[in-house]
């Protein structure tokens, strides 16, 4: 489940994990887009402390693309 949120300056994507075949339910993880970047944050259970991860819009897309390439080192 996820929900999407526009604010003034970026759109908020929360991601549920509702748990299921794959465990037990991890903490939410919400994704920011901002015009220059993207952060995905998520809470860490053991610390109670939210843990925050900054791509590049470059970046992003180099993820978008390794998700639909075989294993190897490319370069775009």
């Amino acid at each position: 489940m996820f929900s999407i949120e526009h604010e003034f300056d970026a759109t908020v994507i929360t991601l549920v994990d509702e748990g299921g075949a794959d465990g037990p339910p991890t903490e939410d993880v919400i994704v920011t887009a901002f015009e220059e970047c993207v952060t995905l944050t998520q809470v860490d259970t053991r610390t109670d402390q939210p843990l925050q991860i900054t791509l590049s819009m470059t970046q992003l897309r180099d993820l978008a693309a390794a998700l639909n390439l075989p294993e190897g080192v490319y370069r775009r």
